[in-house]
């Protein structure tokens, strides 16, 4: 059974939404995924810089 992920230090750039986990082998994960409908985007990053230029370069192929 996986283990559960838990997030924290969760920040929203637009729809994007960036949080900071360990991942299995318990190495620092940050997290990028979009919350608008039907998109499905999402990324890990190794730093927060790297997740953060990606929620603000991010553009949805679904039409608002």
């Amino acid at each position: 059974m996986p283990a559960r992920d838990h997030f924290h230090s969760v920040i929203r750039i637009g729809p994007v939404q960036i949080g900071v986990r360990r991942d299995r082998h318990g190495h620092t994960k940050h997290s990028a995924v979009c919350t608008a409908d039907r998109c499905g985007w999402s990324a890990d990053y190794s730093s927060s810089s790297a997740a953060q230029l990606a929620a603000r370069t991010h553009r949805c192929r679904i039409a608002h």
